[in-house]
């Protein structure tokens, strides 16, 4: 198996977190990929990714998996043992509720505000759009104080125990630091969250 990766990308960086936190990353060649110099667009990643997204992880027969949680959905499979996903129908639909919620109502609309507003995005993002990163700033602001009024009454988002979607809230708030916003360090319990995760992925 081969997984294309572009560290500092919050979704290639989903997967191989996910994957650390698996204890499995030596059982993967890892091969990186720049964004910002447009590795991902040449032809010959096309034809891996033909979206142009990354990650993309190549399977030994040559089946191609594109969409982070795609893939880490395929690593849960192959590598059981810690399970992030669920153990049964329950954990498994309150993990990717919140999973999805996170990545739908803060990791994107921080990536709307982030293209449309960020210097260095300006040569991806034609034309970047004010208002739309002013909207997505207001959006991800206030559910970002909706995680951390349910974090005060939680230990980890779902289902009682550390999962993915711990992993894509953790990777977000980082990510939010290229627009000198730190949600974890504004709000307490997103900050004891942001440390736990922290501390277990090492």
């Amino acid at each position: 198996m081969k997984l294309y990766h572009a560290p500092r990308a919050v979704n290639p960086e989903r997967t191989f977190n996910f994957l650390k936190a698996k204890g499995k990353l030596d059982a993967v060649e890892i091969a990186e990929i720049s964004i910002m110099e447009g590795e991902h667009k040449q032809p010959e990643y096309r034809k891996l990714s033909p979206f142009a997204q990354v990650p993309v992880l190549v399977l030994d027969d040559g089946t191609k998996i594109t969409e982070s949680r795609a893939i880490c959905t395929y690593f849960e499979g192959l590598f059981p043992d810690p399970n992030l996903m669920g153990n049964d129908p329950k954990e498994k639909a309150l993990i990717e509720m919140w999973d999805r919620r996170v990545e739908l109502m803060l990791m994107l609309q921080f990536a709307m505000w982030f293209r449309n507003a960020h210097p260095m995005m300006a040569p991806l993002e034609k034309p970047q759009v004010p208002e739309s990163a002013a909207k997505s700033e207001k959006s991800a602001k206030r559910f970002a104080e909706r995680l951390d009024a349910h974090l005060a009454d939680n230990e980890w988002l779902a289902a009682g125990r550390f999962s993915i979607a711990d992993i894509t809230l953790y990777l977000t708030c980082g990510f939010c630091n290229v627009m000198q916003w730190q949600p974890n360090k504004e709000l307490e319990h997103l900050g004891r969250h942001y440390g736990a995760v922290k501390e277990r992925l090492g």
